[in-house]
């Protein structure tokens, strides 16, 4: 008798080895990327995880380790760990979003529990057929794009200057200047964690989504992320990607952001 097929299939990626991962799932295709902070010699406390089930869901998710704070790399495999396990145990019968929500809630008792005082930001995508919705806490983020470059979606970083962008008060691009963009308000770890839920979104063929660590926002603007991600193959989309964020956090250059840091992203575009 042949051996039944597993209700879902898990990828679950803390790499650094500066390939493009290409994982193909029944709706669409994904692209993961990871490296650690140039020139490539420190720890990478990002992580980045992706997990298919039957009916078209999937989980996709990048928790980014606080620096500046103990073990990030250990928060950052903890929190996301518990949204794998959580979202990998779901039954076609059961909601996917409630399984996400008390992976978070996991995540989060869990790295409080290492008693350190460790943190970590963790943003990921619940994905139902052709249906996205974002969840995040911290300065990772998830941003959507149309075949024409047309942003459909960017969640808000919860940091001094995502709130002034959003409140007007800043310009998406000065932001990334800003001398507190390295601050951030809310992370996995905290006590008075919050998880914002964002809006379901309708993906229509050939729309691109990209969860990523702040490496890769707080390097290249959301208009040149949706020029490089939105046609073409996927991996040469995060090659593209990639290759603008590492030399950004590489050289400094008059009138472009710089901000040294791990780069992790996830791509995926709806068939």
């Amino acid at each position: 008798m042949a051996e039944a097929t597993p209700p879902w299939t898990r990828v679950f990626l803390r790499c650094s080895t500066e390939e493009i991962c290409v994982e193909h799932t029944p709706t669409g295709i994904a692209a993961i990327f990871s490296r650690p902070c140039p020139p490539g010699e420190s720890e990478n406390e990002d992580a980045a995880g992706l997990v298919v089930l039957e009916g078209g869901r999937a989980v996709l998710a990048v928790a980014d380790g606080a620096g500046g704070q103990p073990s990030g790399e250990e928060a950052a495999a903890l929190a996301l760990g518990a949204v794998v396990r959580h979202a990998s145990a779901v039954t076609p019968e059961e909601s996917l979003a409630s399984a996400i929500l008390a992976g978070l809630d996991e995540a989060n008792r869990a790295v409080i529990g290492m008693g350190v005082g460790a943190a970590t930001t963790l943003a990921l995508v619940g994905i139902e057929a052709d249906l996205v919705r974002p969840y995040h806490a911290g300065d990772s983020e998830v941003l959507i794009t149309g075949q024409r470059g047309k942003l459909k979606l960017q969640t808000l970083s919860h940091s001094p200057t995502g709130y002034a962008v959003e409140a007007g008060l800043l310009d998406a691009e000065d932001a990334l200047a800003h001398e507190e963009r390295h601050l951030v308000t809310n992370l996995v770890g905290s006590e008075d964690m919050r998880i914002d839920i964002g809006p379901v979104v309708r993906l229509r063929p050939r729309d691109t989504l990209v969860v990523g660590s702040d490496g890769l926002f707080d390097n290249v603007t959301a208009g040149e992320i949706a020029e490089r991600i939105r046609t073409g193959p996927l991996d040469e989309a995060a090659r593209k990607l990639a290759t603008l964020a590492v030399g950004r956090m590489s050289e400094a250059r008059p009138g472009e952001p710089h901000k040294p840091d791990d780069l992790t992203f996830i791509l995926y575009r709806h068939r």
